[in-house]
């Protein structure tokens, strides 16, 4: 069985802003989340897709070595068999296809998967 995911847009960050740019075609999906106070954004973890990165199922968390072993699935750790992450942000702005947000956890230029309430 095979999966493709396709991201509907990106994380951008500036200095004093990060948004989720979404490619135009999507821009009706946007009907009512300027209503919302958050939501929840999908996205991926493009930089680890290699085999190595999706290979480790231990970590210590927040990469301190210091914090005893745990398996991925009980940490937010980058390193997972499927790259997909969850982040709950709130939305400050909806301008055309642009969602501004308070912060996300993910680097800039990341891809986005999907957008929840």
């Amino acid at each position: 069985m095979k999966f493709r995911l396709y991201p509907i847009g990106w994380i951008r960050k500036t200095k004093n802003k990060t948004r989720i740019i979404l490619y135009k075609k999507y821009q009706p999906g946007l009907m009512g989340v300027e209503k919302l106070s958050e939501i929840w954004v999908i996205w991926w973890f493009n930089r680890n897709d290699n085999p190595h990165m999706r290979s480790i199922l231990k970590v210590h968390p927040r990469g301190n070595p210091a914090n005893p072993l745990r398996g991925v699935f009980a940490t937010r750790a980058p390193m997972r068999p499927n790259l997909i992450a969850l982040s709950r942000c709130k939305v400050l702005s909806v301008k055309r296809h642009v969602i501004e947000i308070d912060e996300i956890d993910a680097l800039p230029d990341t891809p986005v998967l999907d957008l929840k309430p």
